[in-house]
């Protein structure tokens, strides 16, 4: 359950202007709740633009271990067979999620509404991670935890419920991940299970669960949540999900083409969920020159082409309540941060804390190699941008994919090169990412 790979550091070097057309990968989290949802529908399940890097692909293997029957029909197509609500399988052999907090997350919500016990495990970073407060609410609704590894992480055996309780349950943070999970379970239990959140989380989830049939209704609550209730035990059909690209992968090439000078590219079929741009309107706000062109949907998800021209940025202040919709994309935005004139405040960044690193630390580490003047204050970065960033670092990744690939933009525009001291994670997220940056005219070496 360990990543093998051999360390592969990269350099890179300050670029000539970026031009062209690119798409970046499928979004992550659609790819993941296609594959789970299709998994819990009954008949077949078409995905076309499926993120094929290792986070969804171990989705993929857990959802076959559990009983579906899921294959590859093509270039990022795949087609799934579910077995139904509550009907998975007891699997042979430990689920082994790799890096992905999403997906074993979420596969823990499916699993306790089914009367089957099952085993979760992953990489050393996945290992490090907080799960309680997945279980915690998993545990109202039925669900046993049998086992697991100090403080409640993996590897975990969780026994799903036999009869499974609707809730009502308050998260405690903002967290997609811990409402999703609620609802997955919810899925198998009589009733209205209910989600309310303070702060409201990307609702992929819902409009998905609504896009295979389920009964889900989502309200405001308070200024800024939401109150999801969900009626449970339906008969999800299969249904064709269009997996929209990734607005946290296109992050990279977008804040990449704003500080390389004369840089002009497009970055199609990005997908443009209200819930998930809050790094597109915190650029703008610098002075980014980001144009919205074709804007469609598909499954209940919008999106649009991107053209991003070289700006000149100016330092702002991020509010609190942004974070949920951008909480992936605080690091690179640091990196657009370092090269604005001016000083970039983002507050409330606490969730950074407990992903694939703890990216609020490692964001600061990744920019005070290359020269940049940065501090922590409690739960929030400043960044002192001065126009230009010094470069010459070497980054450590903490084997997480979007500090690897934050260095690496930003090295593309740095006064000397910058390193970093392993890419193997970029694949769970983005497996073509340094071949796409190179054909848009990235310097790597």
């Amino acid at each position: 359950m360990t990543h093998t790979s051999p360390p592969a550091p990269l350099q890179a070097r300050k670029s000539a202007a970026l031009k062209g057309t690119a798409r970046v990968p499928g979004d992550k989290s659609i790819s993941h709740r296609a594959l789970i949802l299709g998994a819990l529908a009954v008949g077949e399940t078409r995905i076309s633009g499926l993120l094929e890097g290792e986070d969804v692909l171990n989705t993929a293997k857990a959802m076959r271990a559990l009983g579906a029957k899921v294959e590859r029909t093509g270039d990022c197509a795949w087609s799934v067979h579910g077995v139904g609500v509550a009907g998975f399988a007891q699997p042979d052999a430990p689920l082994d999620f790799g890096n992905s907090g999403t997906g074993c997350r979420l596969v823990m919500g499916a699993v306790a509404g089914a009367p089957i016990t099952a085993t979760f495990d992953g990489d050393a970073s996945l290992r490090s991670r907080p799960m309680r407060r997945i279980v915690d609410p998993l545990a109202l609704m039925g669900a046993k935890v049998v086992s697991s590894a100090e403080g409640g992480r993996l590897p975990l055996t969780l026994q799903g419920a036999r009869e499974p309780l609707p809730i009502v349950y308050r998260t405690p943070v903002a967290s997609a991940q811990i409402k999703s999970a609620v609802l997955l379970a919810g899925l198998a239990a009589p009733g209205v299970t209910t989600v309310i959140e303070s702060e409201a989380s990307r609702d992929h989830t819902e409009l998905m669960l609504k896009h295979f049939g389920a009964e889900i209704v989502t309200e405001p609550e308070g200024a800024h949540g939401r109150k999801i209730s969900l009626t449970g035990q339906p008969e999800l059909r299969g249904a064709p999900v269009v997996v929209p690209a990734d607005p946290s992968s296109a992050a990279f090439p977008m804040v990449a083409a704003l500080i390389v000078p004369g840089s002009d590219i497009v970055l199609t079929d990005v997908m443009t969920n209200p819930l998930r741009t809050g790094l597109i309107a915190t650029l703008r706000e610098m002075g980014a020159s980001i144009e919205e062109t074709d804007v469609r949907g598909d499954a209940g998800e919008p999106m649009a082409n991107f053209r991003v021209r070289a700006s000149r940025l100016k330092g702002v202040e991020v509010p609190p309540e942004r974070a949920p919709s951008m909480i992936d994309e605080y690091l690179v935005l640091g990196v657009a941060a370092a090269f604005a004139e001016g000083t970039t405040v983002m507050r409330g960044l606490k969730e950074l804390r407990v992903k694939e690193s703890d990216r609020l630390e490692a964001t600061a580490e990744m920019l005070r190699v290359s020269g940049v003047e940065v501090e922590i204050e409690n739960d929030d970065l400043i960044v002192h941008g001065k126009g230009h960033v010094p470069g010459g670092g070497i980054v450590a990744t903490h084997m997480d994919h979007r500090i690897a690939m934050s260095a690496l933009a930003m090295g593309l525009a740095s006064d000397k090169p910058v390193t970093v001291d392993d890419t193997t994670f970029i694949a769970t997220s983005f497996p073509d990412f340094i071949p796409m940056m190179r054909r848009l005219g990235a310097e790597f070496g």
